[in-house]
């Protein structure tokens, strides 16, 4: 059996080792560090948790990150058996043991009879002769494999720097005072949800952010702001009335709730996804703390109850423009040979690192094993990640996500007894019980495919 190469000994690429050694598949896989050290690692092991001991909720019931946990634990995933081994008491969150769960981790690996590690970095594309390979190097990828990827993708494909603006669910929003339009209604004429500000909401907003507490950028992050892409509090502090010439600009719009009364600024929220589930307020990339930004932006006409699926930042990544470069099946489209996995695709945090890494591993395993791989339903946590990244979300404004509820398509029976729409606590129920019934009958497919025809056959 030819060996599958993996770069990059993260959370992403140890699982994605740990899934083809299971399926019988050799691997080698490629970890820089010690020979080459990160601005963040502390140690020299495999899947070293660098930020923070938490895997965040293990609540598979009514949460969507601890639903992927579940998913996880049943696809077999070592990331998931080391968490659980390790795990220290935080309530309910799944937090570990952080020198133990690493060491756990790489015993593992080092101990599987299919797994060789080098301990060497990878300085360009890999060679042809490597006709297999997952790149899971990580947001913080060595310079050098990183320009390879930048050359070989083209320049505006990959980025190296984060300007995030804070995502909403649609379902949160408050449509007594929201109200669809386009501005002077080009477009389909309703492309973006609007909020109307009075002048003295407009002169509180800009005194909160003025006022809140921001983030302060890592020594070895800087702080490269482009003027296409200011954090909103940078752009209040040039002036009280910048952000009503600028993303918050009234023009061209008509308040159909008040129709005589013309708003002093707007806030528009564009869509973020295909399944319209998610919009993302435009022109708010921000540095405010996360605790901040709910209060201050949940002060906004009709953001008040809003459930935020991604709050604002900004600071350093590297990733590549996933659903313009990658095929269903994390393929780079222009060499197939290449799979990409973890935050390099655009997703964000460790467990949906960790989670696509588990994907790449299997649909690499299936090519060389010759069976064909299936894609899991989108209306599970691993494939609505895998959706999102893969084509779910706009090219043109694709950033990394965390795994949220709004990447799932929406539940069809979602009326109790009397006809009425469930909502809260007991429609993320619906979301977890659909993602576990769907996630069983996909593994009993996967475990019954069949052959792959000569022609499909990817390695």
């Amino acid at each position: 059996m030819k060996v599958v190469h993996v770069i990059g000994g993260g959370l992403a690429g140890s699982e994605a080792t740990w899934q083809l050694a299971s399926a019988g598949i050799p691997v080698e896989l490629h970890e820089m560090r010690p020979l080459r050290r990160t601005e963040a690692h502390g140690g020299d092991r495999l899947a070293e948790l660098v930020c923070s001991n938490s895997l965040r909720s293990d609540d598979a019931d009514y949460n969507a990150v601890g639903l992927l946990h579940e998913e996880m634990r049943r696809l077999g995933s070592l990331i998931l058996a080391q968490a659980d081994t390790h795990k220290v008491p935080a309530g309910g969150a799944l937090a570990v043991d952080r020198e133990a769960f690493a060491a756990g981790v790489e015993s593992a690996l080092t101990s599987h009879p299919l797994v060789t590690i080098h301990r060497e970095e990878v300085t360009g594309l890999p060679p042809e002769d490597w006709d297999s390979v997952i790149v899971a190097s990580g947001p913080l990828t060595s310079p050098a494999l990183a320009e390879a990827i930048r050359q070989f993708t083209g320049e505006a494909s990959l980025s190296f720097f984060d300007a995030i603006a804070p995502i909403v669910t649609r379902d949160s929003i408050d449509f007594t005072k929201a109200w669809f339009q386009s501005r002077y209604d080009k477009g389909s004429g309703t492309d973006y949800i609007n909020l109307p500000l009075s002048r003295a909401q407009y002169e509180a907003f800009v005194d909160d952010l003025l006022a809140g507490d921001k983030h302060l950028p890592k020594d070895w992050e800087g702080t490269p702001y482009f003027e296409g892409c200011l954090p909103i509090e940078v752009m209040a502090e040039r002036g009280r009335g910048t952000l009503a010439f600028g993303p918050l600009k009234p023009v061209g719009l008509t308040n159909p709730h008040e129709p005589t009364v013309k708003p002093h600024a707007v806030v528009q929220l564009r869509q973020d996804n295909a399944l319209g589930t998610l919009y993302n307020l435009v022109g708010f990339q921000t540095k405010l703390k996360h605790s901040e930004q709910l209060r201050i932006f949940r002060r906004i006409p009709g953001l008040e109850a809003a459930e935020f699926a991604r709050l604002g930042g900004m600071h350093r990544n590297t990733f590549i423009n996933s659903p313009r470069l990658l095929d269903p099946f994390l393929r780079l489209k222009a060499r197939p040979g290449l799979r990409f996995a973890g935050q390099i695709t655009g997703c964000e945090g460790y467990v949906e690192s960790a989670a696509v890494g588990l994907l790449a591993g299997r649909f690499a395993a299936a090519d060389r094993l010759g069976v064909a791989a299936l894609r899991p339903p989108p209306t599970t946590a691993v494939g609505a990640l895998l959706n999102h990244i893969t084509g779910g979300a706009r090219a043109e404004t694709f950033q990394p996500m965390n795994i949220n509820f709004g990447l799932f398509p929406e539940p069809s029976d979602d009326r109790d007894e009397r006809g009425r729409r469930i909502k809260g606590r007991e429609r993320k129920k619906l979301y977890t019980a659909r993602a576990l019934r769907d996630l069983a009958e996909w593994l009993l497919s996967s475990n019954t495919a069949e052959p792959a025809p000569q022609s499909a056959r990817r390695c």
